[in-house]
């Protein structure tokens, strides 16, 4: 027998984290074509490429996750500096750890940028979702709009 009494907010936070997937998909492709171009256009080492590439991913991620994804009316530039405390702790470790095993232990530079996405996936989310907005979940005119 079918559950006729679905959970209204288990049903909202699987399209919430739905959404966050497909937006950090496409941010995801964002990072691999600005790594790739940059691997294939410059001579530059591992870091710099990756650095660039993640930041182009990290400001399309924040920009349709604050708007689509958790529906965030807070300030953006806290919610920024919140993200940015964020990425001051994962950047610095997912950069060494990469440009080491890299440039060090010879994996393919795109083998480790994928490994880092995956883990800035599932740390991002839990972060975002309860830290930067879990106090300011869908407070924007579009979330008020839906109600």
């Amino acid at each position: 027998m079918a559950d006729t009494n679905k959970d209204p907010n288990k049903n909202k936070e699987l399209m919430r984290a739905v959404k966050f997937t497909l937006f950090s998909i496409s941010a995801g492709l964002i990072e691999i074509i600005v790594y790739s171009l940059l691997d294939l256009l410059t001579k530059w080492p591992y870091w710099p490429c990756y650095l660039i590439a993640l930041i182009a991913s990290v400001v399309w991620n924040f920009t349709l996750n604050r708007q689509f994804t958790f529906q965030s009316a807070n300030n953006v530039p806290v919610a920024m500096l919140k993200v940015a405390a964020f990425y001051a702790v994962f950047t610095p470790v997912s950069t060494i750890l990469g440009n080491y095993l890299a440039e060090t232990r010879g994996w393919p530079g795109i083998l480790v940028t994928g490994l880092n996405m995956a883990c800035n996936f599932v740390l991002e989310y839990l972060y975002d979702r309860y830290f930067v907005f879990g106090k300011s979940l869908d407070t924007n005119e579009r979330a008020q709009r839906q109600r």
